[in-house]
């Protein structure tokens, strides 16, 4: 069973911010939207915090992410962050966790990343036409699959 106290606290803070960072660069990914994509990655948050959980990923959720704000015209500097600190976070945990808890946190990762993505139609005029998730968001969202690696089950 892994637990925050087999991490250093420079870990368990890229642990904590990556899931966070992930989704802030889809919601960057395109303009628009901000209001209804920060809700729906609380919306995941707090939807995982009500469910069961291995014991790390408990203590992540428990943990404030402490991400920076960014500029949205910094996307590409955030995007890169948010690929570095999944592929350390995938990395620690590969090494020190169990394959629960990188299918965990994998999943954890994904489910907050589409659920921004999909939270704002994309080129939508009074909520017609559009699409749910725009070519730059896909772009991320790839990006982000790439950066956690292979995960267990996969």
């Amino acid at each position: 069973m892994t637990r925050k106290a087999d991490f250093n606290a420079e870990e368990w803070s890229q642990l904590a911010a990556a899931p966070a960072l992930a989704a802030i660069a889809v919601a960057a990914a395109d303009r628009g939207g901000t209001l209804r994509e920060g809700l729906a990655m609380a919306r995941v948050y707090q939807e995982a915090r009500a469910a069961s959980h291995t014991e790390l990923l408990e203590e992540l959720l428990a943990t404030p992410p402490g991400v920076q704000p960014v500029r949205p015209s910094e996307r590409d500097v955030l995007v890169t962050q948010a690929e570095a600190a999944l592929v350390t976070a995938s990395d620690v945990l590969r090494e020190r966790g169990t394959a629960a808890d990188l299918r965990e946190f994998g999943d954890f990762v994904v489910a907050v990343c589409d659920a921004v993505a999909r939270a704002h139609k994309a080129g939508a005029v009074l909520g017609f036409g559009g699409k749910l998730v725009s070519p730059a968001e896909q772009d991320v969202l790839d990006r982000i699959l790439t950066a956690l690696g292979p995960r267990p089950g996969d």
